[in-house]
């Protein structure tokens, strides 16, 4: 059984304590910046969690075998979720209640014709865009996300203790109709979340634009995890081969991501039309983001195009860790040029804020996936594809 190590546990303790500083320093001096602030640090590790959910039902869909070592790490990335939904829901419930104003479509008189508030556009969506539909439609994803992360890691336990294929093959039908409603609702909530801060801006590939990141940070941080128990002494079944396949999936996403990335700014940015480029003049005219809004998809391209591309490289676990921490730092900005221009404008910066809630909630999905780790053997039993997974050559 994994026990979480002092050392381990007081890290992530202190970097939640320098989170809880940073949310109150936040909220003591300027709400308006406190609150985006809070919502694309939770939607980065949202993605994160929800990501663990993906990764287990892809490999009981696909039938794979290699990963079969591994998965106590993601399952234990998808425990993480359930705190993460609840923080999410305060969000958007204090969005509703107009305590926060991320929301520019939730302002009050923005559907009204008789209103000087009157936006003829946003009024235009306002089947889709209103506050019963836009809380109803969170409260489904979280409840179906964390509904079947509850039902695959049940199933994971069962089929430990009773063995046979029977278990097995209810986790396939099971994943199977996880994938169906992943795919709308992630792309749903990444539309509702993250693209109505910009609700006269919409893009047609944004909802695969979040898949994208999600799982490039997903196989990241799986990676990263399953390095560390390696060298903590655990998951002894896990060889060279298993963290080869992980960079790849790595390296692999990391390049959609910027396919879709570079896809989404070309068409708009060269076409020029004025309702579409305007999200991406206010990253790129603003001083405040333009350096970071390069700087960004640089460092989530370039450095996995140039330090993993190697098959020798992936089986270098000092740059595996380099390269995903990079990408992780990477996507966080990016998170935060998701959310910050639509919300703050042109006042927008990274400070103390930020970057302590940042620390903050990364302490906090430090500790709650090694707490979860402690739950269940990190050695799977009885799974059909176990062997299969011990003799993995690539």
């Amino acid at each position: 059984m994994f026990t979480i190590n002092k050392k381990a546990k007081n890290f992530s303790m202190a970097l939640m304590a320098i989170g809880l500083i940073a949310l109150t320093y936040g909220f003591w001096t300027d709400t308006h910046r406190a609150w985006p602030s809070l919502l694309f640090n939770n939607y980065f590790f949202i993605g994160i969690a929800v990501f663990g959910v993906f990764f287990v039902a892809l490999q009981y869909v696909a039938e794979a075998g290699w990963s079969i070592v591994l998965k106590r790490v993601p399952e234990a990335i998808m425990g993480a979720l359930p705190v993460f939904s609840i923080i999410m829901l305060l969000i958007m419930v204090a969005a509703i209640m107009h305590w926060n104003h991320i929301y520019h479509w939730l302002h009050e008189g923005i559907m009204d014709p008789t209103s000087e508030h009157y936006d003829k556009i946003l009024a235009g969506k306002e089947a889709y865009l209103n506050a019963t539909f836009f809380i109803t439609r969170t409260v489904f994803y979280l409840l179906v996300w964390n509904y079947f992360a509850k039902k695959l890691r049940n199933l994971s336990v069962l089929e430990d203790q009773q063995g046979g294929t029977a278990i097995h093959f209810k986790g396939v039908r099971t994943s199977a109709w996880f994938m169906v409603f992943f795919a709308v609702t992630s792309a749903m909530a990444s539309w509702d979340w993250i693209m109505s801060i910009d609700p006269h801006w919409f893009s047609t590939i944004f909802g695969w634009y979040v898949f994208a990141e999600w799982s490039a940070i997903g196989f990241t941080t799986v990676l990263l995890f399953t390095l560390y128990l390696k060298r903590q002494g655990y998951l002894q079944d896990v060889n060279e081969n298993h963290i080869h396949d992980l960079g790849k999936w790595v390296f692999a996403f990391s390049l959609v991501w910027t396919y879709i990335w570079f896809s989404q700014f070309m068409l708009i940015w060269y076409a020029n039309i004025p309702e579409e480029v305007t999200y991406f003049t206010a990253r790129l005219e603003v001083e405040n983001y333009k350096f970071l809004f390069w700087f960004s998809m640089i460092i989530n391209f370039v450095a996995p195009i140039i330090l993993l591309m190697s098959r020798d490289a992936k089986r270098n676990n000092g740059r595996l860790i380099f390269v995903s921490c990079i990408i992780l730092l990477g996507h966080w900005l990016n998170s935060y040029l998701l959310v910050t221009p639509g919300t703050l404008g042109t006042h927008g910066h990274i400070g103390f804020t930020e970057i302590g809630m940042g620390l903050g909630f990364a302490g906090l999905f430090i500790y709650l996936v090694l707490n979860a780790l402690t739950k269940q053997p990190l050695e799977t039993k009885n799974h059909p594809f176990l062997d299969e997974s011990k003799h993995l050559h690539t």
